[in-house]
């Protein structure tokens, strides 16, 4: 081992190689991006100007939307820039800045996800002790919990991915620095990282689905036992959104981490990467605005002064 030179920068893989690919790429993802910001962008702006907007649901989807712009950012620049120079160098330092960052903000959306089921529960099932209970301290905190807490699970995972040696080899098969990667690459044994990515995920998902599955069988049996067909559809039209935007986001990113490894190959990593990176940031506002009459209408007073202006 003492033979090989430490690894100072690694060279991401990307798509292809062919020219015309890589502009075809940076084209789709930046349409990608600028989709995913202006749609994000608007939700935030809807909510912020709007003052019927101003409760605990819409405060928690504005710092989903603030992540889905962070996530996004961390990665797919990156990738456009490589497209356009042919330059798919990345800085050590640069790959554990998007490995810290990854981790952070896909974890910090898991945890909004959570709580806005957990919010989803109390407006409909205790919908009496919904101000008390929800009330813009308890907003406030558990939104910060969730922060310091991802930031914790980020400085573990990216401590013990750096741990590792990488003296083999500095090619990532992804578009940017994924744990997973970096594992095959690495001439150390990943045994315990990889152990630790598996109790973790199985640890944190089970309590996550056993906590959303409990929360919408609550809501599930409250709903059925409302008078009107109309009371139903309001409840559906505030639940079905967030319910979609979970399952999307939960499949593709266990599908990514804990996926087996028969099921690796380049073309299912990459495109497993960009189901978790890319388009949950592009489709969580089309989703949450699609059925939300009140964002449809802040919505469309934005795009009229857009307009007139």
């Amino acid at each position: 081992m003492n033979n090989y030179s430490t690894v100072t920068e690694f060279v991401l893989m990307g798509f292809s190689d062919d020219p015309d690919l890589q502009m075809l790429h940076s084209v789709m993802f930046l349409t990608v991006y600028i989709t995913a910001l202006m749609g994000n962008c608007l939700i935030i702006s809807a909510v912020a100007i709007d003052h019927h907007l101003h409760s605990p649901m819409y405060f928690f989807l504005v710092n989903l939307s603030l992540l889905d712009i962070c996530s996004i950012s961390t990665t797919v620049p990156k990738s456009i820039a490589v497209s356009l120079t042919n330059n798919k160098g990345i800085s050590f330092a640069g790959c554990v800045t998007q490995i810290f960052l990854m981790v952070m903000f896909v974890g910090g959306e898991l945890a909004l996800l959570t709580i806005m089921a957990y919010d989803r529960y109390v407006a409909i099932c205790h919908p009496l002790q919904y101000k008390l209970i929800m009330n813009w301290n308890a907003c406030v905190q558990m939104v910060a919990i969730s922060f310091t807490c991802n930031l914790i699970h980020a400085v573990i995972e990216t401590s013990m991915t750096f741990r590792l040696n990488f003296c083999l080899s500095n090619t990532i098969g992804q578009y940017f620095c994924d744990i997973p990667q970096l594992q095959k690459i690495s001439c150390t044994c990943t045994k315990i990282n990889q152990m630790l990515i598996f109790v973790l995920g199985f640890i944190l998902d089970s309590f996550i689905f056993a906590f959303i599955f409990a929360s919408y069988a609550y809501i599930f049996f409250a709903v059925m036992k409302m008078p009107t067909v109309k009371s139903r559809h309001k409840v559906f039209s505030t639940c079905t959104p967030h319910l979609t935007v979970f399952s999307l986001f939960i499949i593709t990113a266990v599908f990514s981490y804990m996926r087996p490894k028969s099921l690796s190959t380049l073309s299912v990593d990459l495109i497993s990467a960009v189901l978790y990176t890319a388009l949950p940031p592009v489709l969580n506002p089309i989703i949450y605005s699609f059925r939300n009459k009140d964002l449809q209408k802040a919505l469309m007073k934005i795009v009229k002064k857009i307009r007139i202006t």
